[in-house]
């Protein structure tokens, strides 16, 4: 899409820009950070601009805490501090803009009393566009004389002295524009449900899943996770065979798999996005794919295991359930039961094991399963 552009197609690079918001708007999602890097490298893709912030909006956190945050163009961090449904308190905006700020200028200290006069001009000039956007007016006077005061210099001189003024004499005229405060939403984003979604995770597994799904250092919390985990599968409810797994899971995209081992604490588990195919019946590519151990009771600590050989994945065949190649593995031939984790040093698909060292018998790490669940993530 960005190629048309280039070459100037702009009738077929709005086709394709609505054909993927239309019809591939999961595929977005989960591709999210890019998506919104380059959608914003060419100002003609409005449509997806306007999809990329109507998510954000939502779920500021996704870019302004992320670890690329600063790298972020001028034109998407204007485009999104203008809009009034920025679910942010507004002091929070005005330090991530100065931290972008700061950033964009090398060299640059972070203290204020530092500052030369040039240094100054210089932070003004970059911060031009979005300071006129940020609503000061709608910030606490606690939070302008601990937070906006010490980077006073940086506002023009009538906007400091009326926000002095404003909280001063309240009641007293201004001449600066002062901008409405933004449109908190409370009911318009949908509310979890409070029941209990999995006999195996907690609600802050989920939130550590996610993070690792989108490549987030900074890991969700409970109430910022933005996906949803619909249940698709569950061992006690639908049976603890492959066929079982296979007449409800096959052809199944987003998959987020657990498993409870039986007499551990242990909560085993991969992510899948492009789903098993059992016509396949042979190893798949996917560049996203993770397995996992999660931190649980005497279990200290999580292990996070990413593909690194792209090519072989995962594997689909009727002889097996669910496997993710070279690290763990479901059900395999005739025995319904029998489940493993596997490493091998010369051929490993995955970069780490997910079980301890002491729990594998040369390459295999066979165990039993107690409890076991396939989710299927969506974006609220």
């Amino acid at each position: 899409m960005l190629v048309t552009n280039e070459l100037i197609l702009e009738e077929l690079a709005g086709y394709l820009e609505i054909l993927l918001i239309e019809s591939y708007s999961h595929w977005l999602r989960l591709h999210f950070p890019r998506i919104y890097q380059e959608s914003f490298q060419n100002n003609k893709l409005l449509n997806l601009q306007k999809w990329c912030n109507d998510i954000v909006v939502k779920y500021p956190n996704k870019v302004f805490e992320s670890k690329d945050f600063t790298s972020i163009r001028e034109n998407a961090i204007v485009s999104l501090i203008e809009r009034d449904d920025l679910q942010m308190e507004e002091v929070k905006v005005w330090k991530c803009i100065l931290k972008w700020g700061i950033a964009q200028n090398p060299g640059l200290s972070s203290n204020p009393e530092d500052w030369s006069n040039e240094n100054v001009l210089l932070l003004k000039t970059t911060l031009k566009n979005c300071l006129p956007r940020i609503r000061f007016f709608q910030i606490s006077g606690e939070d302008i004389y601990e937070h906006i005061q010490p980077y006073k210099k940086i506002l023009e001189k009538n906007l400091w002295k009326n926000l002095i003024k404003r909280h001063m004499a309240p009641n007293q005229p201004v001449s600066s524009v002062i901008l409405p405060p933004r449109v908190i939403l409370t009911t318009e984003l949908p509310q979890k449900s409070t029941k209990p979604f999995s006999n195996v995770i907690t609600e802050a597994n989920s939130a550590e899943i996610a993070s690792w799904i989108d490549k987030n250092d900074n890991m969700y919390s409970i109430s910022n996770n933005p996906y949803e985990f619909r249940l698709l599968f569950r061992g006690s409810r639908d049976g603890f065979t492959r066929e079982s797994f296979w007449n409800l899971c096959n052809g199944q995209k987003d998959l987020v798999v657990v498993i409870k081992v039986k007499g551990t604490d242990e909560i085993l588990g991969g992510y899948n996005p492009i789903g098993w195919d059992k016509s396949v019946g042979d190893s798949e590519k996917c560049e996203e794919c993770f397995t996992f151990s999660l931190k649980n009771g005497t279990v200290q600590n999580s292990i996070l295991s990413r593909v690194k050989n792209l090519k072989a994945a995962i594997y689909s065949s009727s002889n097996y359930g669910l496997t993710f190649a070279s690290s763990l593995y479901m059900y395999c031939n005739n025995h319904n039961n029998r489940c493993f984790c596997y490493k091998d040093d010369s051929y490993m698909c995955y970069e780490k094991p997910i079980r301890k060292e002491s729990t594998y018998d040369d390459r295999f790490s066979y165990f039993l399963v107690e409890e076991y669940e396939i989710f299927q993530i969506h974006y609220y």
